[in-house]
């Protein structure tokens, strides 16, 4: 296995890499069985002459960061239909992977010491052609689909009965995003146009305001569970491109800022919600703190002259896989600040545990107090108390004798 280092190529051997054509991660349930992964990834392979279109998959070491060197590979038998994107179900059981021709089901079957991949024939997704853009919802009930001639279906899963058929939705899809709750699609053309579906019912909702000059490119809705945005990579007149964020309750602009300074490719979120990536035309990345909107990782000439077409955040560690026609999948160890562990959270509430207790042990051996109180033999008796008492607020060391009766 391969550790990955900052900005280290670690996704295919040598003269391999640009065969790849797509990847995603795939995060399996825990408890399902004893030999599962909790991370895998999945690659495409376009065919060559010396051998046919290809799946991979790959285990993913969270503690090295590093993928297997001996992925399962699956063929995937249709002459002609090179994978070019994949939509992982949340379940982590099953993915649908587009190709030149249409789109394909995938069951990911777990068996010992290994991984099978059963293909499902479903006619309603083999025969929508060419698609540019698919994704689940997050909650898993509906897939949609962008295809390359502004074709936009969304489907019931798994049951594939149709919630959207729109011929003419764009001219040519460009990018697509479902929002956290799955209630919402945002789609984006060649054009520059960008449209809001509602997903509850099927309908379209709006279409996002933009001037004459401006060309909505990338989009995606953030997924850290606070106020909902929505963001977008907006080309302006002069080739400037900079990401608009728009507030989902009033969908009015809240403001903007230039990121990558530069031509942008591609936009993606992490599954947190706590971090942008934006990629460039000529191979470059970088990875952005939503809640300061400040670039917090760069990855220059990882994609050396080539557009970065896909970016995709491992769902529990600061990893990325991204991707270009020219140099296929790589794979990235972000240098971002460090999540807090669930034992890092308990060292800490435990050391606070002690040093309160001995800042509470130092109070009582040190401090004059009601806890200091002579008790048992120690304790003088009420009538001596009283005389301590008189003889303290007269300022005298001495009783005045006049003060009590004579002894009888």
């Amino acid at each position: 296995m391969a550790t990955v280092k900052e900005s280290q190529i670690v996704a295919a051997p040598e003269g391999k890499k640009k065969e790849v054509t797509c990847s995603a991660w795939i995060r399996r349930k825990e408890g399902k069985n004893n030999s599962d992964n909790k991370l895998l990834v999945v690659m495409g392979r376009s065919a060559t002459a010396a051998s046919p279109a290809l799946l991979e998959l790959y285990t993913f070491d969270p503690k090295t960061s590093s993928l297997s060197s001996d992925p399962w590979k699956f063929v995937i038998g249709e002459e002609g239909a090179n994978p070019t994107g994949f939509a992982v179900h949340p379940s982590g059981d099953e993915f649908v992977c587009a190709t030149t021709k249409g789109c394909k089901l995938y069951k990911l079957v777990p068996q010992e010491f290994a991984y099978h991949l059963i293909a499902k024939d479903e006619p309603r997704l083999e025969s929508v052609g060419r698609q540019k853009c698919l994704a689940f919802s997050t909650d898993g009930s509906k897939l949609a689909i962008g295809g390359e001639d502004g074709h936009l279906w969304v489907f019931h899963w798994p049951s594939l009965d149709t919630l959207i058929d729109e011929p003419k939705a764009h001219k040519s899809f460009k990018d697509m995003d479902i929002s956290l709750d799955s209630e919402l699609l945002v789609s984006t053309s060649i054009d520059g146009s960008a449209r809001l579906w509602k997903l509850t019912d099927g309908t379209p909702l709006m279409n996002l305001d933009r001037s004459a000059e401006e060309k909505i490119q990338c989009c995606r809705f953030s997924r850290d569970g606070m106020k909902p945005f929505l963001f977008c990579t907006v080309e302006k007149s002069g080739g400037n491109v900079v990401t608009v964020v728009w507030d989902m309750a009033t969908w009015k602009r809240l403001g903007f800022k230039r990121l990558l300074r530069k031509p942008i490719s591609v936009l993606s979120v992490s599954l947190d919600g706590k971090y942008l990536a934006l990629g460039s035309n000529d191979g470059d990345f970088c990875v952005v703190n939503v809640k300061k909107m400040e670039v917090q990782h760069w990855s220059r000439k990882v994609h050396l002259g080539a557009s970065v077409s896909a970016i995709h955040f491992c769902p529990t560690e600061r990893v990325v896989i991204s991707n270009s026609d020219k140099w296929g999948a790589e794979v990235t160890k972000l240098t971002v600040p460090g999540d807090w562990k669930v034992w890092q959270a308990m060292l800490v509430l435990l050391g606070l545990f002690f040093v309160s207790a001995l800042a509470m042990y130092f109070f009582y051996r040190t401090s004059d107090s009601f806890w200091n109180f002579p008790m048992g033999k120690n304790q003088l008796p009420a009538w001596k108390l009283q005389e301590q008492s008189h003889i303290q607020g007269s300022g005298s060391m001495f009783i005045d004798d006049s003060e009590f009766p004579d002894e009888l």
